[in-house]
């Protein structure tokens, strides 16, 4: 007798899918943004889904097409996420392009993507126009948020989106396309090198999404109101749009506003219980806090990553806001989610970037590439791979893997016996010094732990005799001396690693994406 098996419904793994059960199962949960002049604005997941059709209709009407790719270059906003899902949801890929960056850079990278269609926050349009200028394939700029704008003369038309919507119905249909198909496009920050695009799919995309919602990674829940303060043009905001909507959670969005008065102000008012980005905008929170007398009652967690978090900001955070501090590790070939502390893990430390939860998997290896026998408490270079590593990058037709399947990530790590990453240091940071080897990244956690240093960065400055030795550059209060900066690290590193210099910046040049940015630190001061 034949046996036939049963099975199983076809249902591809597509990102429309968060939103469209976000609209009917939580429609009246909200995403909040605020405004520049203070006050908030707010839409009910179920609302957002509708306006995010028509902007899918307007897309269609001006020829885009599943594969066709659509730039973005936007705060974090609401009409930044309609489009998102707008695009996404047609089959279309949506390029985000990072509004730090100057036109020439944004311009490069729109070549690349060939995209002709732009939508663009109403304060950015003057940066537009200049990628405009430099970037004939570009014929529309489309302004979201804003019922009107004044346009622009040139080769596109620049028009306020709101007004095209009027007539746009929602009868298109999401989803008709593969898992496998392409939803997103994002250039590294080019903080070690040349930026690489990085093409995200709907199946890896919707896959990270359910991996971080997990209960050992960022546990979001419906109750939750999580501010998204990670740029939603890096490494598609860590996912939290998509993961918000999954489980119906109010997502918060700051537009534009990430100093410290700002974000303390909208936690409060929307009562923010989960806050996601960078060290550097804590640390803005922080000191606004601390100045003012503010209490922050609703904010439980802070998840951080992008760049390491000193300990004693970690230690400030957690007992002046009584919050617990999450450390991640990322990057944006991860899409971006590596490793996540969970909030309950003992023995938590700044230094810890957690454990990976399933669906990626991590290896440790010598310079060569060979794995190290011993994969518990010993130094090597960090590779990764998973469903949601890039396996090549945008453009280019080599693999950026092993013929294993291994990603290099170009850091330097350890892994403890309870399976907590640390990364100890970037393997394009490490300086030689008279034929060895020193990491950065080791004295910069020491003096980063010292009350009263902000930010710290060492680098190699040329020399004559030993090829390049260290320099240490400090954001700091005025009132700590060359020794008292550079003390700690006696006995704790090499007496050959201390830093020949100290030098002090009264603003630690930042990169695009929040992280210090050690090529303007090489460019500036790595000469002899």
């Amino acid at each position: 007798m034949q046996v036939i098996d049963g099975d199983v419904q076809s249902f591809p793994l597509t990102l429309n899918q968060f939103l469209d059960h976000a609209a009917k199962w939580c429609p009246t949960s909200e995403v909040v943004t605020a405004r520049d002049d203070g006050t908030l604005s707010r839409v009910t997941y179920s609302d957002l889904r509708t306006r995010s059709l028509k902007t899918s209709s307007l897309l269609a009407a001006m020829g885009v097409q599943q594969g066709s790719r659509v730039a973005t270059l936007a705060w974090n906003t609401q009409g930044h996420v309609e489009a998102w899902f707008a695009i996404m949801g047609m089959g279309a890929i949506c390029h985000t392009l990072n509004p730090r960056l100057t036109a020439e850079q944004l311009s490069q990278m729109l070549h690349q993507s060939g995209a002709s269609i732009l939508f663009v926050s109403p304060d950015l349009v003057p940066l537009a126009q200049k990628v405009v200028d430099l970037t004939p394939q570009l014929t529309e700029v489309l302004v979201l948020d804003v019922a009107g704008t004044d346009g622009g003369t040139g080769p596109a038309t620049i028009r306020a989106v709101e007004p095209l919507l009027a007539g746009q119905g929602t009868d298109i249909v999401w989803g008709q396309f593969p898992e496998t198909a392409p939803s997103g496009l994002c250039f590294t920050s080019g903080t070690t090198g040349a930026p690489k695009g990085v093409t995200y799919t709907h199946r890896s995309s919707y896959l990270h999404t359910l991996r971080v919602l997990q209960a050992e990674v960022m546990a979001i829940t419906r109750r939750d109101a999580v501010m998204a303060v990670v740029p939603m043009f890096h490494a598609n905001a860590w996912g939290l749009p998509f993961a918000t909507a999954a489980v119906g959670a109010k997502l918060v969005l700051p537009g534009r506003r990430l100093d410290g008065a700002s974000l303390a102000d909208l936690i409060q008012k929307a009562e923010v219980t989960i806050g996601v980005g960078v060290p550097t905008v804590w640390l803005a929170l922080l000191e606004h806090c601390e100045t003012n007398g503010i209490e922050l009652p609703t904010l439980e967690r802070i998840i951080v990553g992008g760049s390491p978090m000193a300990p004693a900001l970690m230690e400030r955070l957690e007992q002046r806001l009584g919050v617990t501090i999450q450390t991640s590790w990322g990057m944006t070939e991860l899409s971006p989610s590596g490793t996540v502390a969970p909030p309950y893990i003992r023995n938590r430390s700044a230094s810890l970037s957690g454990r990976p939860a399933v669906g990626v998997d991590l290896l440790l290896t010598d310079e060569d590439g060979v794995a190290l026998p011993n994969q518990r408490g010993e130094e090597g270079h960090l590779k990764v791979r998973g469903a949601a590593v890039v396996e090549r990058y945008f453009g280019q037709t080599q693999s950026a893997t092993d013929a294993n399947g291994w990603f290099t990530t170009g850091d330097l790590a350890r892994i403890d016996h309870d399976g907590n990453l640390t990364i100890t240091g970037r393997a394009k940071d490490l300086i030689k010094s008279g034929g060895e080897w020193i990491n950065p990244a080791e004295i910069e956690s020491i003096v980063g732990a010292l009350s009263g240093v902000s930010l710290a960065a060492v680098i190699g400055r040329a020399d004559p005799k030993w090829g390049e030795r260290p320099i240490l550059l400090v954001e700091a209060a005025n009132d700590l001396d060359d020794e008292a900066l550079l003390a700690p690290l006696k006995g704790r590193v090499a007496s050959w690693w201390i830093p020949d210099a100290v030098i002090r910046l009264e603003k630690m040049p930042l990169a695009a994406t929040g992280k210090i940015d050690k090529l303007k630190l090489r460019a500036d001061y790595g000469a002899a």
